[in-house]
């Protein structure tokens, strides 16, 4: 191995769901994994392995269920990869929930407590936002300081902005619909190459979740955190953190602040990483960190191939 290698593993937030995500590790590490997904259905009160395996599509995407199920993926494949590799990353980070997948595989958060967290973390996403109030929309093609100022000018009395940054390019910005709708208009009056609504069920990361993230305070303040045993880069500022005091309020604050994802990767980049794995299902960071970075090698690990690969 390169003697300059320096590893991050990386975990994908909404998004990255699908029907079928989990069968893989269940076919080929069973006994690795499969009481994972037991403990998380126990905790839960819902079979959630047979709604990862057979949907429906439409129940997976409710954020209160692909929050739990995209941990449970990504925790399990962090299982299998640590049993078959024998690389430590450096530091890891996740994308928006993903981030509570880094708590766990840095032992911040235990398995367990963790489940039941991001559980009630969706149902407060859900409860604060009304189906139909909000949404959520891509803009591509234009700089961030131009998506900022179109969200700045389409809010008139309502909320639109800013809700990940996830690559040059590619911004996502959230809010009430009409004023997401009028800042996708705009967008492309100023040059967006395509600017179209998402099919989530919540606007994350915006002051619409201001409410979400008081409410979920009260659950998030009775779970006792630990200092990470890999440092985290959190997504609202892109600083490496190791201390259970300072991730703790940071989690709050990304309910209604933006993912600052690229600035994350320039912080990998900072801490001379070469490669980084995308641990859990599909390919979506992976593809973001190469458009912010093409000097960092990506790994995924979404079937048996990619794993054994990623596994070195």
């Amino acid at each position: 191995m390169n003697s300059n290698f320096k590893l991050a593993v990386v975990f994908p937030g909404q998004g990255s769901q699908s029907i079928g995500m989990a069968d893989s590790l269940l076919q080929h590490h069973s006994s690795d994994v499969s009481a994972i997904f037991t403990a998380a259905s126990d905790i839960l009160g819902y079979d959630l392995t047979e709604i990862i395996k057979s949907g429906p599509i439409e129940k997976l995407n409710q954020t209160e269920i692909t929050q739990p199920a995209l941990l449970v993926c990504a925790y399990a494949t962090w299982t299998v990869w640590k049993k078959q590799s024998d690389v430590s990353p450096i530091v890891l980070a996740g994308h928006s929930l993903g981030e509570y997948s880094a708590l766990v595989c840095a032992d911040v958060l235990n398995f367990e407590e963790c489940i039941g967290l991001v559980a009630e973390r969706g149902r407060c996403m859900q409860r604060a936002v009304p189906d139909g109030i909000g949404a959520m929309a891509a803009i591509l093609g234009i700089e961030d300081q131009q998506v900022i100022q179109v969200c700045n000018e389409s809010a008139g009395e309502e909320i639109v902005s800013a809700a990940n940054f996830n690559s040059p390019g590619q911004v996502v910005i959230a809010g009430h619909v009409n004023a997401v709708e009028r800042a996708i208009s705009a967008a492309k009056d100023v040059g967006a190459k395509r600017a179209m609504i998402l099919p989530v069920s919540v606007p994350s990361h915006c002051l619409l979740m201001k409410e979400a993230a008081n409410e979920f305070a009260e659950t998030l303040n009775k779970v006792t955190f630990r200092d990470a045993s890999i440092p985290i880069i959190q997504n609202v500022d892109a600083s490496v953190k190791s201390k259970a005091d300072e991730i703790k309020p940071a989690l709050l604050e990304q309910l209604y602040k933006p993912v600052q994802w690229s600035n994350s990767i320039k912080s990998l980049k900072n801490l001379n990483v070469t490669n980084a794995i995308e641990c859990g299902p599909g390919k979506v960071l992976s593809g973001l960190i190469k458009r912010i970075d093409r000097t960092i090698e990506t790994s995924t690990t979404q079937d048996e191939a990619s794993l054994i690969k990623a596994s070195g």
